[in-house]
């Protein structure tokens, strides 16, 4: 192996691979690279976090969208890839507070599925981040041009997703790792769903029967 390739897939901060023989060595550096690693993605976070709390306080989708959630009949939740963690958080979130919440996970719930019973009064809340996938354009696509409602959570108004949504709630992620952040999506996920319940009528039922399930199916650990 040539260790000039072997140092094209290594950290920047290793030293540069040197063959010995068969051997092949590559310096490492005796300190920790998190030490100085760490303060500045925690830095990188914070400014993402903050910068999050001032575009939501600007744009009033955050209040838009979780009308048309709590109004709707059937709420779908999709997500695809890295964002069907996204998705899965949410919906499971929003499940604890309002029914018929349900995730298109292509399994118990297939997208094929909901696209042939598309109705006016359903929402479809499509998270989608850089980058996209082909999966959530499409379905936000079709599930529009059937007359369902469609509302966005993406990182710009001008990714793919966004021509089809009524609503579009746009999340600052960027970061100092190689990975977009997913700290601004998680606050913007418990802001929505949070709205979104506290919106609704009967909530607090809801609540109420859940506690009282979870004590009769001994759901917790005392």
């Amino acid at each position: 192996m040539d260790p000039t390739a072997l140092g094209t897939t290594l950290p920047r901060h290793w030293g540069r691979p040197v063959r010995d023989g068969d051997v092949i060595h590559v310096p490492i550096p005796s300190d920790n690279p998190a030490k100085t690693l760490a303060p500045v993605i925690v830095q990188a976070l914070r400014a993402a976090v903050a910068e999050t709390f001032a575009h939501l306080g600007e744009d009033d989708a955050l209040v838009r969208a979780p009308a048309r959630i709590v109004a709707a009949r059937r709420r779908y939740v999709l997500g695809a890839s890295k964002s069907f963690a996204d998705a899965t958080l949410f919906a499971w979130d929003l499940s604890a507070g309002l029914s018929q919440v349900l995730l298109i996970d292509e399994a118990a719930v297939r997208s094929i599925d909901v696209l042939s019973h598309v109705r006016p009064t359903d929402v479809l809340v499509v998270f989608s981040f850089r980058r996209y996938q082909r999966q959530s354009v499409l379905v936000a696509e079709r599930f529009a041009a059937a007359g369902g409602t469609v509302i966005a959570v993406t990182d710009s108004p001008d990714a793919p997703v966004a021509a089809f949504a009524t609503e579009t709630v746009t999340v600052p992620t960027s970061s100092a790792s190689y990975a977009d952040s997913p700290t601004a999506v998680a606050v913007v996920i418990h802001l929505a769903s949070t709205v979104s319940i506290a919106s609704a009528k009967g909530a607090r039922r809801s609540f109420a029967e859940r506690e009282q399930l979870n004590q009769i199916l001994n759901s917790y650990v005392e």
